[in-house]
């Protein structure tokens, strides 16, 4: 109890309030044998050489400072701005918890404030929420949000060009429901898969049942196209339109919300975001305004306090609406805050004009990539125009090998292997492109990947 800032005299009147005379008789029924159980524990290290093993240990990662990196699939290598962590880590925001109390929360809720009004218009949309835990999550909320909203139908068709790990954590939500999911079925070639994943085929799955149609944008496979006329066809048949959107592209592409998408979320990642191994990560959520109350999460609005001074509040739902099962929308009643804020000063940092640069760059950078990668002996480049900053590569060899030949030999960190989702597209890799990929590497890459398919071009 040595380290409890509480003194002698107060830890007696504390311990005769609850009737015991020693810290010791708390522990009284854990028996004596466990109570101090010996530790294998290795000698202590002075400060300086815990240091010296903590840096080595660290150094055993392989991370994409010291490797040129061209693994996406979700998780992408943006530069993030010094100031992000410079005013993300000050104590005031670092250390805040759930603004409940507007009186002392002002600056996180008027934080949160300004992401929502970003997300909104980066992706076109009229309301944002206050972040949900990751893109897959945020994806399953927009499924929940369609079957609330248009009750009586039990139907969602799923673009199998929909990020693989979305759509299990979408069957994850839907387990035990009544809710039949459609339209990614497996496929037993590339063109297949293609043709299925076209907005035109995933229009004519649309029947009377169909709550939902979730398609991604640019898809898994890097490609985009228009989706007017498929928001179009899903509203005539009285369902929504669900984007998956990655918010970098929305820097250069026309938004959904100017498509006539009724949801648009994904991975808030790219949005100042370290890779971090995975995370933690966050996931947006924006929609119209006639949806916001079956909405899930948090909502801060901007209103005035009785002396007409501009204030910040949690409004239209309290977290009471989802932790009480006869009213909630959903079990998530938080939102990834600390993130959200990274995103906001990213995206405040980057204004318009920067967040297009960074996606003109990495679009740019991928079609170089893919012209020199395509004309290599043994790979084909088989992403339709057009494509954003992603492309399906064939390789010659499996794609495990290759990046374990990539890595082990050249410091290049891989594309995704697609067949680990897709058995049609077995030794074909997913190639991502940044604006941080400098043309040496992708010079690099290309000349790595002839060394892997055994030379020549």
């Amino acid at each position: 109890m040595g380290y409890i800032p509480h003194t002698d005299s107060e830890r007696e009147a504390m311990l005769r309030a609850i009737g015991v005379k020693s810290v010791d008789e708390l522990f009284a029924d854990v028996p004596a044998r466990h109570r101090f159980p010996k530790l294998d524990l290795p000698e202590a290290l002075s400060e300086m050489d815990a240091v010296a093993e903590l840096r080595d240990l660290a150094e055993a990662n392989v991370e994409t400072g010291h490797a040129a990196c061209f693994l996406g699939a979700g998780a992408y290598n943006h530069f993030i701005p010094a100031a992000i962590d410079h005013m993300l880590l000050r104590g005031e925001f670092y250390t805040a918890y759930t603004p409940y109390q507007p009186e002392i929360s002002q600056g996180t809720l008027q934080a949160i404030f300004e992401y929502q009004s970003l997300i909104a218009n980066l992706t076109g949309m009229e309301v944002s929420n206050a972040s949900h835990y990751d893109g897959a999550t945020a994806t399953a909320e927009a499924v929940i949000l369609a079957l609330n909203q248009v009750r009586g139908r039990s139907r969602v068709v799923l673009s199998p060009a929909l990020h693989p790990h979305y759509r299990e954590v979408v069957r994850t939500y839907m387990q035990g429901t009544g809710v039949t999911l459609v339209g990614d079925d497996a496929v037993n070639s590339r063109e297949e898969l293609e043709r299925r994943s076209r907005a035109a085929y995933l229009a004519e799955l649309v029947d009377a049942q169909t709550a939902m149609v979730i398609v991604q944008y640019p898809n898994f496979f890097g490609g985009f196209e228009d989706l007017t006329k498929l928001a179009a066809s899903v509203h005539a048949a009285g369902a929504l339109l669900a984007v998956v959107a990655y918010p970098h592209a929305l820097g250069l592409l026309k938004t959904p919300g100017e498509m006539g998408a009724d949801v648009v979320c994904g991975e808030g990642q790219p949005l100042g975001i370290p890779l971090s191994f995975g995370g933690p990560y966050l996931g947006y959520f924006a929609t119209r305004k006639s949806f916001l109350h079956k909405m899930a999460g948090r909502v801060v609005g901007e209103t005035q306090d009785k002396e007409g001074r501009r204030g910040y509040v949690l409004t239209l739902s309290a977290r009471e609406q989802h932790i009480k099962r006869a009213r909630a929308s959903s079990n998530i009643c938080t939102n990834q805050g600390l993130m959200a804020l990274a995103s906001a000063i990213y995206l405040s940092l980057m204004g318009k004009h920067g967040l297009r640069q960074a996606a003109q760059l990495s679009y740019n950078k991928a079609h170089y990539a893919a012209e020199q990668l395509g004309k290599l002996k043994g790979y084909a480049v088989e992403t339709p125009e057009p494509f954003f900053n992603e492309f399906i590569l064939r390789c010659p060899r499996p794609v495990a090998e290759i990046n374990h030949e990539l890595l082990d030999e050249w410091e290049i960190l891989g594309g995704y292997d697609l067949g680990r989702d897709y058995p049609a597209l077995k030794d074909h890799m997913l190639v991502a492109v940044t604006e941080m990929n400098t043309k040496p590497q992708m010079d690099a890459l290309a000349e790595a990947l002839i060394d892997a398919a055994g030379g020549g071009r």
